[in-house]
């Protein structure tokens, strides 16, 4: 096992990493930037290391400084959170070079997967469910319109290596598939350096279905069932839970076979998410799979009673998984608060906060990194604390979830908890008969 590891993140993430580590009796590090020298991961640790000024670049995904900090205290292994450098490639391969282990994914697995158009066609050999579309890139837009034609429209053109929504653009119609074109590539390539696209067939009135898998280093996998992420705007997720209300256990189980498969075709190792669209009809597709732990896996671990980080841990240091599937006891749900004004376009609100009461109670859990006196920085994602709720059903964590809201007072900045208590009201969510469109007609100004 390993004697001391360095995270190279900051936050909630990074505090969470250091709780588990303390529980194992492992020693760890924190780097931080300057802008974060007050923060809570910085003071837990066992020892902490500046890496640089503010920006992300100068700090957190700054490679030979992070290595330069690994080296100088001695750590063994690095966590790196989910963000930041957790499916970098390159990081991953420095790290082995270093003789540090790197708690996550191989440089080839990131590799592979990272890259979504080459995931599909290995997901596709290993017989997992995709969505009809392009074998691959596509080499113009007359081969894109070709094969428009052919799975019919509505179409999709995504960026192979996208996220967040970038490089991404619906065509209903051949009319509008050339400025549909031009745009997703100018936008790719500004925001990747890549401008390369592929065309999937466009899933109606989908949801958006993550299967969490564990693989060890001997090809083995096995699921902790689904979590139900549809609650996004700009593809970004607000809301999570556990088990999806649409998911039937017979579905359940296909789509946590479907992950393994694939899984184990590329031989995964470590934590990562298998991710599914599903469609009006129940039927799944696969979409992209993440090589990191995912920001919303406390709602597995407290539905399956399953500590994910520990499992990260050990599987790096060579541990074999149980092979057990595991599957929802509870019903648990994740509300992100972000540093957010949300009648304002979402708009970003750091600054100090001045006063600070989280919830508690039966069924409650809150992971931050946040107090009063805490100044948050503008430099990085607005997500500051995550509101987690479990129940015996979905209805009793609706209520719970809004009781736990309405405890929470973060006062100083602007916060997404007014739209959180206004979602828990709203009688398309309180249904569970929701897509992924679901915020995209929502009346913001009445929260």
């Amino acid at each position: 096992m390993f004697k001391k590891i360095l995270i190279a993140n900051r936050g909630e993430i990074a505090l969470r990493v250091i709780r588990t580590c303390r529980e194992m009796g492992i020693k760890t590090v924190a780097v931080y930037s300057q802008a974060d020298a007050d923060s809570l991961h910085v003071t837990f640790a066992d020892e902490a290391v500046c890496i640089g000024p503010p920006p992300s670049t100068e700090s957190y995904l700054n490679i030979p400084r992070i290595i330069s900090a690994a080296e100088i205290t001695n750590a063994d292994a690095i966590h790196p959170g989910y963000g930041f450098l957790s499916e970098n490639a390159e990081f991953s391969k420095v790290c082995d070079e270093y003789g540090i282990k790197f708690i996550g994914a191989s440089a080839d697995m990131i590799s592979k997967m990272g890259d979504k158009a080459t995931a599909k066609d290995t997901m596709k050999a290993a017989g997992v469910p995709t969505i009809p579309g392009s074998d691959g890139l596509l080499s113009s837009v007359e081969e894109g319109k070709k094969i428009a034609k052919k799975v019919k429209y509505p179409v999709i053109l995504k960026a192979t290596a996208g996220g967040g929504g970038r490089g991404m653009r619906i065509v209903n119609d051949e009319s509008g598939f050339q400025k549909a074109w031009d745009d997703a590539r100018q936008e790719s390539g500004a925001a990747f350096g890549n401008d390369a696209l592929y065309l999937e067939k466009f899933i109606e009135e989908p949801r958006h279905i993550e299967i969490q898998i564990v693989g060890d280093s001997r090809g083995r996998a096995c699921h902790l069932s689904e979590r139900d992420c549809s609650i996004q705007r700009r593809h970004q997720k607000l809301i999570e839970e556990t088990p999806s209300p649409i998911v039937s256990q017979d579905l359940r189980e296909r789509m946590g076979e479907a992950a393994i498969k694939g899984a184990e075709a590329i031989g995964y190792e470590g934590a990562g998410t298998i991710e599914f669209l599903v469609d009006k009809h129940g039927d799944f597709y696969f979409m992209e799979m993440n090589t990191r732990i995912q920001v919303e896996h406390p709602i597995t671990e407290e539905v399956t009673d399953f500590d994910l980080i520990k499992e990260q841990i050990k599987v790096a240091a060579g541990i074999e998984i149980s092979g057990q599937n595991y599957f929802p006891q509870l019903h648990s749900m994740e509300c992100r608060i972000n540093a957010e004004n949300p009648k304002k376009g979402f708009r970003p609100s750091p600054g100090k906060i001045t006063n600070v009461h989280l919830p508690g109670g039966h069924g409650v859990r809150v992971d931050s990194h946040i107090y009063a006196g805490y100044t948050i920085p503008p430099n990085y994602d607005s997500m500051i604390a995550k509101l987690i709720v479990s129940a015996q059903t979905r209805e009793e964590a609706i209520v719970r979830m809004k009781r736990a809201l309405m405890e929470t007072v973060i006062e100083g900045i602007d916060t997404t908890i007014p739209l959180h208590i206004k979602l828990m009201d709203d009688p398309v969510f309180q249904s569970g008969k929701f897509t992924t469109a679901y915020l995209d007609t929502f009346d913001f100004d009445s929260i």
